[in-house]
C-alpha cells in the first residue's frame, strides 16, 4: 500500500490541511482503502494540538474537517515507513534530509513537484499572516495533490 506524509514545521497549518485535501481526493479517487495518509511536523511546538483554527476554518469551505488531527513530530519510523514525504518548504526539506538514512532521499521532496500551477515552488508558511494565507496554500494543494494522485497510480495501479 503507498504512504504519504505531509510535513511541514509544526503540523497545526500547511500539512494538516494536505493531510485533508489529499485524503478528500483520494476517497473521491476511490483509492481510500489502498493508499495510507498521515502528516506531521519536524518541530515539537505543537504535539498533541489540534490544527490551528484558521486552517480548519479555511479547510472547512473546501467541505474538508480536519478539526480531529492532532499535532506530532516526524519520527525515525517515518523514514521507512513512507514512500512519500512531502514538504511544504525549503527549510523542512532540508531538516528531513539532514535527519533522515541516505536511502530515503529519493522520496523526500517539496509538495509543489507535482502541482502544474506552481511546480517546485514552497506552500509559504501562512502561520503569522491574514487569513489570504492559508486560502493561497490550499490552491496550491489542492493542485498538487492532484498530481500527486497521478504519480501513486502510475506507480502502483499499473
Amino acid at each position: 500500500m503507498p504512504s504519504v506524509l505531509f510535513v511541514c514545521m509544526g503540523n497545526i497549518c500547511r500539512s494538516p490541511m494536505a493531510e485533508g485535501i489529499f485524503r478528500r481526493e483520494v476517497i473521491q479517487s476511490g483509492l481510500q482503502d489502498q493508499i495510507s495518509i498521515d502528516s506531521a511536523g519536524t518541530h515539537s511546538y505543537h504535539i498533541g494540538e489540534p490544527p490551528d483554527t484558521r486552517a480548519q476554518s479555511a479547510i472547512s469551505l473546501r467541505g474538508v474537517d480536519i478539526s480531529g488531527l492532532r499535532g506530532r513530530q516526524v519520527a525515525d519510523a517515518d523514514f521507512e515507513t513512507f514512500d512519500y514525504i512531502l514538504a511544504m518548504d525549503e527549510g523542512n526539506l532540508s531538516i528531513l534530509r539532514s535527519n533522515s538514512p541516505a536511502h530515503s532521499h529519493e522520496k523526500i521532496r517539496l509538495l509543489l513537484s507535482f502541482s502544474s500551477k506552481y511546480p517546485n515552488q514552497e506552500v509559504p508558511d501562512p502561520y503569522y499572516g491574514g487569513k489570504r494565507g492559508f486560502e493561497d496554500n490550499l490552491d496550491m494543494i489542492e493542485d498538487a495533490v492532484q498530481g500527486l494522485i497521478d504519480d501513486i497510480r502510475s506507480r502502483f495501479f499499473k
